[in-house]
């Protein structure tokens, strides 16, 4: 008697076994905030690197829920109970990184990479890691509280240095928000490697306890001699940013490691409310200048002094907008809503108090909100978001509230 033995039917090893988990403890803050700041670049990846669509996308959460050596792990949760059902529960996506990573210091560059990698493959402006070199001509107060660099980008270095093999560009003439993170330490460096005879307490007053700093390009044009450029820095106490920008003299040399550029493309159709604080004013005003929208948007900026509102008294708003009556949208015709705070506000707190503002506002002045930017400290921005979404019931895609500093 023969016996039939049943073929035995090997089970496919889970996706996670192909990868090696990394264990570092800085991995959960890491992951904390870019599912915190970043779910946009998550999305991303996504319409980059799987079969999904922009519009199968809409509407769905993602979240980061594991980093690999070679690979990061996206979870998708798609809410429209309209989604086919291989849709209708959660799926995970592994998206491999452009190299492995090994060391903790490794992931911050990989994922610069990767969003690199998609935001080329969706035409879509991206970070760059690239050095840059100004020189200080000169600086001075614009506000009570905010110092004008006006630096300039020789013809050798206009085009920049880059760090990797991506080409480099030119300053950019004609962008909003665009954000360049500035080795503070760089100056320290010039400082000790140069005058000897500077007393050791000026070194000691420079020395930054951040090594780099993002600041806002405010404004940038050609020039006989090359590009020269605008960089507003609101001083407040004694910060690393603050200290370095008071240091600098005429004939510094500054350097940039990074620059990253603004998402303001839905701000072109729609009625626009910006929100604004001292680190995000130059983006408004650089807004302004550049507007391209036939409707003038509404600003709510909020301020620690009132004397920094301004800031935007000598801003005129782009006039070569026409709207469908044929006419032209004349220099400040915008409307600021000051919020004036008498100290260092932030959070929850903050948050409510704008709310209540704009609620207060658009009372008395109905109008119908398309379009949001906004820019502010870390808590504040957070806990904005909740209140706008559910005061101007906007999509995600319609509405943008950046971090720009923390107040930790």
């Amino acid at each position: 008697m023969t016996h039939s033995i049943a073929p035995t039917i090997s089970k496919p090893k889970p996706q996670t076994d192909l990868y090696t988990l990394l264990t570092f403890p800085e991995i959960a803050a890491a992951m904390a905030h870019i599912n915190e700041e970043h779910v946009d670049e998550l999305l991303g990846f996504l319409q980059a690197f799987t079969s999904l669509t922009s519009d199968e996308l809409v509407g769905a959460n993602v979240q980061l829920t594991a980093v690999y050596a070679e690979a990061i792990a996206l979870q998708l949760q798609f809410q429209d109970t309209k989604k086919t059902s291989a849709q209708s529960c959660d799926q995970t996506f592994f998206i491999p990184l452009v190299a492995p990573i090994t060391q903790i210091d490794e992931l911050n560059t990989q994922y610069i990479l990767l969003k690199q990698k998609a935001d080329k493959k969706l035409g879509k402006k991206t970070i760059k890691l690239t050095k840059q070199t100004f020189i200080v001509q000169d600086s001075h107060m614009v506000s009570k509280n905010m110092l004008r660099l006006i630096l300039t980008a020789p013809h050798s270095n206009a085009a920049g240095e880059t760090l990797n093999n991506h080409h480099p560009s030119s300053v950019p003439l004609n962008e909003a928000g665009y954000a360049y993170l500035f080795d503070l330490e760089h100056n320290r460096t010039a400082l000790q490697g140069g005058d000897t005879s500077v007393d050791d307490s000026v070194n000691e007053s420079i020395q930054p306890s951040r090594a780099h700093c993002y600041y806002t390009l405010r404004k940038a044009w050609q020039t006989s001699d090359g590009v020269q450029a605008w960089v507003d820095v609101f001083l407040h106490g004694d910060t690393s940013g603050g200290n370095w920008a008071r240091s600098l003299q005429a004939g510094d040399s500054v350097v940039s490691k990074r620059e990253f550029p603004e998402k303001v493309e839905h701000l072109r159709e729609g009625q626009a409310l910006l929100i604004a604080d001292e680190t995000s004013m130059p983006t408004v005003a650089r807004l302004l200048e550049l507007w391209d929208n036939s409707q003038p948007p509404l600003i709510l900026c909020v301020t620690q002094d009132a004397a920094d509102q301004a800031y935007f008294d000598g801003v005129n708003i782009r006039t070569d907008n026409i709207d469908n009556n044929g006419v032209a949208q004349g220099a400040n015709q915008f409307t600021v809503l000051p919020l004036v705070t008498d100290q260092v506000h932030s959070g929850r707190a903050l948050a409510a108090l704008i709310d209540h503002t704009l609620a207060d506002y658009l009372t008395t002045y109905p109008l119908r909100i398309d379009k949001v930017w906004g820019a502010l400290e870390a808590h504040t921005a957070k806990a904005l978001r909740g209140l706008l979404k559910q005061r101007l019931k906007l999509e995600r895609a319609d509405a943008t509230v950046k971090v720009y500093w923390r107040k930790d």
